[in-house]
């Protein structure tokens, strides 16, 4: 079983067993592979990558090589029971649209994002009066695939707005720590990236 990433073990976590997984953004398919072997999962994967997708399949992973913004239109509604997104909604043209597509596919959708509104983000940006660079925002701003920064507290009003409930909040540090269960003014200060766990209301 492979080493993952911290926001990666915590989406684990939050998957019950047996379920049905889609990962969007899969790439080599690390959490794909950690979900069936810790947690049993009927998973598959959607990937932009050929790369990506050949990396998965070498390793009996089932993923197809696609674009999420046009094709998760095409999977019926509940197909699974979560659809993951991990540090991947802000490189989204429609993000809204991508969220709202996982929680019509998806009884539930886990997403992490990172935080543009963590305080070294902020000291950066106030201090050197450029667009920062951290190792969750490790790309300068020519060439970053980063197109919709957005900080905790606007991927929470984004929810409310489109009535989607949080169940749950995972709020990691600098080391990949969490330091708080809630997505508070405080939390998005001292959080570089938060863990979503989403249900639709109504569904």
């Amino acid at each position: 079983m492979v080493d993952i990433r911290d926001d990666l073990k915590l989406i684990a976590e939050m998957v019950e067993p047996n379920s049905r997984v889609l990962d969007v953004g899969c790439g080599d398919g690390a959490l794909l592979d950690y979900l069936a072997h810790a947690k049993n999962v009927d998973g598959r994967g959607i990937e932009l990558s050929m790369d990506g997708v050949r990396q998965c399949v070498a390793h009996g992973l089932s993923v197809i090589q696609g674009d999420a913004e046009t094709d998760l239109k095409d999977y019926p509604a509940d197909a699974f029971d979560y659809v993951i997104l991990g540090q991947t909604l802000q490189a989204m043209r429609q993000p809204r649209d991508v969220l709202q597509m996982m929680c019509r596919i998806g009884r539930r959708a886990i997403v992490s994002v990172p935080n543009f509104g963590y305080w070294r983000v902020r000291l950066q940006l106030l201090l050197t009066g450029r667009m920062p660079v951290t190792e969750k925002l490790g790309y300068q701003w020519w060439e970053t695939p980063n197109i919709h920064f957005c900080t905790l507290r606007d991927f929470v009003v984004l929810t409310e707005e489109m009535g989607i409930t949080i169940e749950q909040t995972r709020i990691l540090d600098h080391a990949g720590r969490v330091t708080s269960h809630a997505h508070s003014g405080f939390a998005n200060l001292l959080g570089e990236q938060g863990v979503f766990l989403l249900k639709r209301n109504g569904g």
